[in-house]
This record gives C-alpha cells, structure tokens and sequence, in this order.
C-alpha cells in the first residue's frame, strides 16, 4: 500500500509543477519591481496583487499586476492561431480607438501588449497566459510611452520569474 501511495505521489507533483506559472505570489517581487521601475515607488502587495505609485519616476506611474486564472479558452484559441493577435486589436479598438496591440515575447507562456491613450495620459496592460495561469500588468502614467516603458520594464525583468522556463 506504501508503494502504491509513493507511485500515486510520483505521478501527481510532476504534473502539479508543469502547469502554470513558477509563482503565484507577488510579494516576493516587490524589491525587483521597484528595481525595474523606480526606487522611490511605494508599493502594496497580496500574493495575488500588487500596487505600485511612484510620482517622482519618469512618467508618474501607477501600475497593478494582478495574478489570476483565465479558464475562457482565450489562451488555446490565440495559441493556434484561431484568435489572431489583429483580431484582438480590433477589439481593444472598439474600447478605445486608440488602442494598438502587439505581441509579447514570454515563451513559454503566450502575451501582447495593448497601449491607448487616456483623458489625463496614457495606459498600457500586458496579458499574459501560461497554462491557464493569468498575469495582468496595467500602467498609467503621463502619457502612452511612459505607460508602455513601465510594463515593458516589468516584462523584461520580472515576468520571467513569475512565468518560468
């Protein structure tokens, strides 16, 4: 029976671990967050949320990244090439004319990028999905670029820790 526990234990964390993200708490990214964006920025984060505002970096950015799960297919049907990363602009469009998309290169995990413009700036938000595993970073700052920086930054510096290999 032992054996049967160990073989049954073998098989289920092999399969737990291939799936998703590496992490699921952002409040161990907190010190490279604000490495990527600004050592002045205050930041407040949960394991699934965190908050970060810094007036004196370039920008004034606000940013959230929230980690979650996304079980709508959306992850399969881009993956295949059933939802075209143009389709998906042109949805971002209609939200907001403004708005251009393009792809994030988070391999092995799937992303894009949307940047628009803001009544009072600019936002930005990277999605990001791994296996049904949901990551969100969402910038506003003083205008669209800055927005953008904020996120590109995070996504060249962190979220290959949260994604994985």
């Amino acid at each position: 029976m032992r054996w049967l526990l160990v073989l049954l234990g073998c098989l289920v964390a092999p399969a737990a671990q291939a799936q998703g993200f590496v992490s699921h708490d952002l409040t161990g990214f907190v010190d490279p967050i604000r490495v990527a964006i600004g050592s002045n920025a205050a930041v407040q984060a949960t394991p699934l949320d965190l908050n970060l505002t810094c007036a004196s970096c370039k920008g004034s950015p606000s940013v959230e990244i929230q980690v979650g799960r996304s079980t709508d297919g959306t992850e399969k049907r881009v993956r295949s090439g059933e939802t075209s990363l143009a389709k998906l602009e042109s949805l971002c469009i209609k939200q907001n004319p403004d708005c251009r998309l393009s792809a994030l290169p988070v391999s092995p995990a799937v992303g894009w990028i949307t940047v628009y413009a803001l009544a009072n700036g600019g936002g930005s938000t990277a999605v990001i999905l791994r296996d049904g595993d949901l990551l969100t970073i969402q910038a506003r700052a003083d205008n669209p670029g800055h927005a953008k920086d904020s996120v590109l930054a995070l996504t060249q510096n962190v979220v290959p820790k949260i994604v994985g290999p």
